[in-house]
């Protein structure tokens, strides 16, 4: 048996959704992390919020109990500074909508930051749960006036330990309906942020591990990394299973657990204690050989119907229970169409 964590050298973990949820951490999270380092395989820590600086999201993942080193912290923030400094000269003038965490990422790098629209050369919109209408108006005018637009990330929720709330993408819609613009993206899915882990790690075997297909996933795809998708967060079993080929992750878990389990259970796939019939439109999942007659591990019945809907080209489908350790496990997974078993 090889495990995750022995396959890889490095592990490049999302934060919100996947180690906490605003202020508390997703259950087991920090000893699981404490473990990965335990056995030697470096961490890094990506984060698509770009509201904080890397030294207090060190002192957030500390205060919930996770080993972090501000070198380990790869923010949306710096990567929409370094975007900006690619592209202007120094000492250009920077609007910024966000917290005064992104401000000082900008300074960081030679720019200057803009009071008002007129003198802004360019506009960074960050995530802050500050921001007003005021904010709104002002980037609106510079960004209609031609200056450049970078957002750190386009994440349209934020998870909290409240449910979802509105991220920085839905204030990014506001200003696009209000511009007709498009801004450069900073953060995940694009690939600046894994490159950065990748280089400061020196990782040759990364992994990474986060809650989101829209960003995390699809991000490990685009850059040709192997992906972990743990159902703590944003995505869940429903959003796998239609999952496009370009979001699909390499392995499914409950959480971070699945870390210290064997690579060829974690993968989509088929199997021995599930089967999935197919049809138009639909999939219907049977208890097979040595199934847990109460729904045993729903996940595994995730891979499985994965494996069996992905095969014949993915997309929206329902899914229907052939028996009750199924409607089981499908309820578990709230997936739709599982009130009763089908008819045999």
């Amino acid at each position: 048996m090889t495990t995750l964590l022995e396959q890889h050298d490095a592990m490049l973990f999302d934060l919100d959704g996947t180690l906490f949820r605003g202020g508390k951490a997703v259950a087991g999270a920090p000893e699981q992390v404490h473990e990965v380092t335990r056995q030697s395989v470096r961490v890094g820590y990506l984060t698509n919020n770009g509201s904080r600086s890397a030294d207090q999201v060190v002192a957030h993942l500390r205060s919930l109990g996770f080993p972090a080193e501000e070198r380990e912290v790869v923010t949306s923030g710096q990567g929409a500074a370094a975007m900006l400094a690619d592209r202007l000269p120094a000492g250009a003038e920077v609007l910024v909508v966000g917290t005064a965490a992104l401000g000082g990422e900008v300074k960081h790098v030679g720019l200057a930051l803009a009071i008002t629209a007129e003198q802004a050369k360019a506009v960074v919109q960050g995530h802050s749960p500050d921001t007003a209408w005021r904010d709104l108006a002002e980037a609106c005018l510079a960004i209609r006036a031609g200056a450049l637009w970078v957002a750190c990330n386009d994440d349209a929720t934020l998870p909290d330990e409240r449910g979802l709330l509105p991220g920085n993408g839905a204030m990014v819609a506001a200003l696009r309906a209000a511009t007709g613009a498009e801004p450069l993206v900073a953060g995940k899915p694009e690939r600046p942020l894994f490159d950065e882990a990748i280089r400061r790690l020196v990782a040759r075997r990364p992994l990474v591990v986060g809650d989101r297909l829209d960003t995390d996933i699809a991000g490990a795809v685009a850059a040709g990394l192997p992906s972990l998708l743990v159902l703590t967060g944003v995505s869940r079993a429903g959003d796998l299973l239609s999952a496009p080929r370009e979001t699909r992750p390499s392995y499914v878990a409950a959480d971070l657990a699945a870390l210290h389990e064997d690579v060829d259970l974690l993968a989509p796939a088929d199997q021995p204690s599930w089967q999935v019939r197919t049809s138009d439109g639909e999939l219907t999942l049977v208890a097979g050989e040595g199934a847990d007659p109460d729904g045993g591990d729903p996940v595994v019945a995730l891979r499985a119907l994965c494996a069996a809907h992905w095969r014949r080209g993915g997309g929206p489908t329902r899914v229907r229970a052939a028996d009750d350790a199924a409607a089981r496990a499908l309820h578990a997974l709230a997936l739709p169409d599982t009130a009763s078993p089908s008819p045999e």
